[in-house]
């Protein structure tokens, strides 16, 4: 994406400095014109902006933290479409001056539990929020936490965010691809599903990695690290760093379980025993904190009595008032032998509801061990295993499996187990069969030709190929015809993803470049500039009586005011002029004369008379002073 640094956003938002950018969206610095404020600016990328899907999860992100109401949440003020200037969707958020914890962690390499405790409360809390108005995270780690310069922390990047009022989950294919894979919880791995308790895995995640310094997981690829998080257990941290105190590695294991159930049930619960260890620590903690948003708790209803209106009910018996003031009321005895019948009646109602529960639990027991989940056999993740390997594994649960299809993947290499239906943790019947998806590899697409093609065609072709048409440039060429199509970005050829952005560039025509007159100049500035601006040239040389040698006599083309840059511009360059005259050269000897006359480009011959050892030029031919063509053959004699 372009840089937009000084445009005007919605006739309001003023950018000033690019800051951040990611897949979807760059963030930038800007000036609320209207209120004087800075503020950021989250612009999504051009390309994306058609695409339904990606608009509805950014506007979904603004939903999403827009529906929370937290002191330690980044605030959406704003949220639109720019109407005038470069196309643009965009949310505006309050703009935090400082730094991500990632930054921190660069910088520190690990961080004490007191200032652990004191970044991660704010975070959890901010969370707990969320997570009562059902809204889920699914993006937590310490690029999303924001600490400003005064010391305030902020959780950020609600863009993968889901909850009831924010519309449907998304797949699980988009959420594992969106998610940052060293938080995923193994539910999201396996099944693409997630819940409050992912977010507290999450949270456990990155508690580990503030303390110890390094990821619980580390591997080559993507595929292997989320395959570690649904086949091993989080070490313990105690086990990286001895010091860290029992209580919050109690914390973070409780946190990384495996099994959601096992987990903390939502961020709240997780506040709540950080909070308690921040007391352990510092118990003035306690003494300053304000809980100002404790629930205020019902008011109870009244029991209303199950009698009814004109009945006492004692043990089993029921006495009627009487009807009739003639008629006297029959009290009963409250005798030994009634007060027995009463405390047996308890007795036996309770035994009957005992009995009761122990019927039902038997019988539920039954069912889920011989025809329920418990009958049926767990299945393991599959992912990234050899088609050999997977096998081997189902046979020896007693299962079978097959190899239903194959598709394409970014993630596993090609050959190897994609994902498996059910999927690692879904339940079969024994003898049942796991359906093998495998992978054929990343899945890439040769850019089609589209060199010479108008715009419509070069766009049908793009589009067959699976691909998409971006934005379209102009750019000169010489070969290509005005309006035709010159190329793509990328070229034609490279492989690309299915769905990927091919811009097209259109031929403007071949460039025109302004043609000088360099006629009486020097020919090495006429073959300099000629080239430097564009243009091929070539020289020819001859005499000329009136340009001196080394000088431009003529050129083609001349008179033209601009010519196509590349084309052959002709030079004819001077070589001085045709005719010299004969040197004195009487007295020299052999080889002075024979350089003299060869600097004027004559031919020598030379006689020899006498015995002479040294001998000089005693005669030349033609004679001293004579006017000849250079060429010609000069006659010297020495004697």
């Amino acid at each position: 994406m372009s840089d937009l640094t000084g445009e005007l956003i919605d006739g309001r938002y003023q950018l000033e400095k690019l800051i951040a950018a990611g897949g979807m969206a760059s963030i930038y610095v800007a000036m609320d014109q209207r209120l004087d404020r800075l503020v950021a600016v989250k612009i999504m990328h051009p390309h994306l902006a058609n695409d339904e899907e990606f608009v509805s999860r950014f506007i979904k992100e603004a939903k999403a933290t827009a529906a929370l109401s937290h002191p330690n949440v980044v605030a959406i003020q704003d949220q639109g479409w720019n109407e005038g200037g470069s196309p643009a969707v965009f949310i505006v958020m309050e703009y935090i001056d400082g730094n991500t914890l990632r930054d921190y962690l660069f910088e520190r390499g690990s961080l004490s539990v007191e200032e652990v405790l004191r970044y991660i409360i704010p975070v959890v809390s901010a969370l707990a929020e969320a997570h009562s108005l059902g809204i889920i995270h699914r993006d937590i780690k310490p690029e999303n936490i924001l600490i400003s310069k005064d010391g305030r922390v902020k959780i950020a990047d609600f863009g993968l965010a889901r909850g009831a009022q924010l519309g449907a989950t998304q797949t699980a294919e988009s959420s594992v691809v969106l998610g940052s894979v060293s938080y995923l919880s193994p539910e999201q791995v396996q099944r693409g599903i997630c819940d409050a308790r992912s977010d507290v895995y999450a949270l456990g995640i990155v508690l580990f990695e503030l303390l110890t310094g390094r990821k619980p997981f580390e591997g080559e690829s993507p595929i292997q690290i989320a395959y570690m998080h649904v086949n091993d257990r989080v070490p313990s941290a105690r086990s990286l760093k001895p010091e860290i105190p029992e209580n919050i590695d109690a914390v973070i294991t409780k946190a990384t379980s495996s099994n959601p159930d096992h987990r903390y049930r939502d961020a709240r619960e997780l506040l709540n025993a950080l909070r308690t260890i921040q007391e352990e620590i510092d118990p003035q903690k306690k003494q300053l904190s304000l809980e100002l948003d404790l629930p205020v708790p019902p008011t109870r209803a009244v029991k209303k009595s199950k009698v009814p209106r004109g009945e006492i009910r004692i043990g089993t018996q029921v006495i009627e008032r009487v009807k009739s003031l003639t008629q006297p009321i029959k009290t009963p005895e409250i005798s030994q032998t009634a007060e027995i019948r009463r405390r047996v009646s308890k007795r036996v109602k309770r035994n009957r509801i005992i009995a009761v529960i122990l019927v039902l639990a038997l019988g539920t027991g039954g069912w889920y061990q011989f025809l329920g989940p418990g009958s049926q056999i767990a299945i393991p993740s599959l992912v990234g295993l050899t088609v050999k390997d997977a096998k081997s594994q189902i046979s020896a649960l007693g299962l079978n499996a097959d190899i239903a299809s194959q598709d394409f993947s970014e993630d596993v290499d090609s050959g190897l187990v994609m994902t498996s239906i059910p999927g690692g943790g879904g339940h079969l019947p024994k003898a049942g069969t796991v359906h093998l998806i495998l992978s054929k590899g990343k899945e890439r697409i040769s850019i089609p030709s589209i060199s010479g093609l108008t715009q419509d065609a070069a766009t049908a072709a793009i589009i067959n190929a699976g691909l998409k048409v971006g934005n379209i440039s102009e750019a000169f060429d010489s070969k290509v015809a005005l309006g035709m199509i010159v190329d793509g970005n990328p070229s034609a050829g490279t492989k690309v993803r299915r769905n990927s952005i091919v811009d097209l560039i259109t031929s403007k025509g071949v460039e025109q470049i302004a043609l000088v007159s360099y006629v009486g100049k020097s020919s090495d500035q006429a073959t300099n500039e000629l080239t430097d601006a564009g243009f091929s040239v070539k020289s020819s040389y001859a005499y000329s009586e009136s340009i001196p040698a080394g000088a431009v006599i003529a050129q083609t083309p001349d008179t033209l005011p601009t010519a196509n840059k590349g084309s052959t511009v002709m030079l004819v360059i001077s070589q001085g002029t045709e005719f010299v005259f004969i040197p004195n050269l009487f007295s020299l000897t052999e080889a002075s004369a024979k350089t003299s006359l060869e600097s004027l480009q004559l031919k020598v011959s030379v006689k020899k008379l006498g015995s002479k050892k040294v001998k000089k030029v005693t005669g030349i031919s033609p004679k001293v002073g004579t006017q000849v063509k250079r060429g010609t053959v000069v006659v010297i004699t020495l004697s």
